[in-house]
């Protein structure tokens, strides 16, 4: 069983959504879904130019080839990164927009990695955050170690805002178990 984050969303708004969802069943004829859908992947691609643009080519990196790597990359930003890990009974998987690489502070410390979102909305509201801590905990099981903070990035003046995750992790948990449980 993959737990994707179309899948985790889905369970946020509607458990019986995600179980559809699951089972391959899908609604057609959405208009609004659509536009949404839409919406969202051109906020996202545009934000993605903007990091690009703000980011020298050298230390940047578009789809890297393995997420393995990730431990001993050198780039400071991915995009496109797809990072899998596996939980109890099921596989977790996420393709995050982007991912910055902070390198370490001292000797013998590892790099922080920041998952970062994409939300065109100007207003976020707390399943935003919940997908965000999602990445994030996708992103800890493969690297072997916590990601504190996340950012998401929205609206209309590319907003940048940070979450905790570790402040989230757990009800990211509790509604993995939930999701794991229903499927």
């Amino acid at each position: 069983m993959k737990i994707t984050p179309h899948l985790f969303e889905a369970f946020l708004k509607c458990p019986t959504k995600s179980w559809l969802r699951a089972h391959g069943e899908t609604g057609t004829g959405n208009a609004y879904a659509d536009w949404v859908r839409t919406q969202t992947e051109a906020y996202c691609h545009e934000a993605q130019k903007r990091l690009l643009d703000g980011t020298p080519p050298e230390v940047r990196v578009v789809a890297p080839p393995e997420s393995a790597s990730l431990k001993t990359a050198q780039w400071r930003l991915a995009l496109d990164v797809t990072v899998q890990s596996q939980v109890e009974s099921c596989t977790l998987e996420s393709c995050l927009p982007a991912i910055e690489r902070v390198p370490s502070e001292g000797r013998g410390r590892p790099a922080q990695f920041i998952p970062i979102r994409f939300v065109f909305t100007n207003k976020l509201g707390k399943d935003d955050k919940l997908l965000l801590a999602f990445d994030a905990l996708v992103l800890s099981r493969l690297l072997g170690r916590e990601i504190a903070i996340a950012r998401i990035i929205h609206g209309d003046a590319h907003a940048t805002l940070e979450v905790k995750t570790t402040a989230l992790s757990g009800e990211v948990r509790k509604r993995l178990a939930k999701i794991t449980a229903l499927l």
